[in-house]
């Protein structure tokens, strides 16, 4: 609502009120009672505000930024089941500390909030590089190519707009997707050309393993068979696999 709207509400609202008023001492001429009602009802628009503002409208913004964290975790689910999984895979394998990064991630049903902590904090930190001599860029190339228009379709869910740290994953990806696709040749790259496709690798790889380990939390919080089922499927597990052993 603009400002301008906001004011001839105002105004129209403090007119109304007086007119009232006046017609009530027109009526009954009796100005000390009606002072007397004008100081009560002016008493109690400080508790008025505190309900309305702090209680009620409180709780309504925490309702829908619950009800946002819901939808937006379900699109990063869907992410990670489609891209993110395959993805993270794909590019660990590229890391001299492959083993340290999967144990830094082997999450299972007993870690608790300080664990996720950790190996999220281990993500922000990350100081390995990836080698590029390490990755099979034909296959991750029509790996990514072929998931564009979901990618895509992700980047347009305005879910996403309140989640920087998903959006921001999603444009690096896009953007390794994009250097990928425009080169015909990427099997040999050029010893400059490697150096910048590792330097994209490693700009997402990190917020990718944020990102996940952020939904694995949420899932053990709010959906342990999701959680468990996840877990049994973890790209950091060696043989990945839903059948309960």
């Amino acid at each position: 609502m603009r400002f301008k709207q906001i004011f001839y509400i105002g105004l129209f609202a403090v007119l109304a009120s007086g007119i009232l008023y006046l017609i009530d001492y027109l009526i009954f001429r009796d100005g000390q009672a009606l002072l007397a009602q004008l100081l009560d009802g002016l008493s109690f628009i400080p508790i008025s505000v505190f309900i309305i503002v702090v209680v009620i409208e409180g709780s309504l913004a925490r309702q829908e930024k619950l009800l946002l964290r819901h939808k937006l975790n379900m699109v990063v689910g869907v992410f990670f089941s489609e891209v993110g999984n395959d993805l993270i895979n794909k590019l660990l394998r590229s890391y001299e500390t492959s083993q340290e990064i999967a144990r830094n991630f082997a999450v299972n049903s007993k870690w608790t909030p300080s664990e996720f902590k950790n190996a999220r904090a281990y993500a922000v930190a990350m100081t390995s590089k990836p080698s590029g001599q390490k990755i099979d860029f034909t296959d991750l190339k029509v790996f990514l190519i072929s998931k564009r228009g979901f990618l895509l379709a992700l980047l347009e869910n305005p879910n996403l707009i309140e989640h920087e740290k998903v959006s921001d994953l999603l444009w690096a990806i896009f953007h390794l997707t994009e250097e990928l696709a425009y080169r015909k040749e990427v099997a040999n790259l050029s010893g400059s050309d490697l150096a910048h496709i590792e330097g994209d690798v490693n700009r997402l790889y990190g917020q990718l393993l944020y990102q996940w380990v952020d939904y694995v939390e949420h899932l053990q919080n709010k959906y342990p068979y999701l959680f468990s089922l996840t877990v049994r499927m973890s790209p950091f597990n060696a043989n990945p696999s839903a059948i309960i052993s």
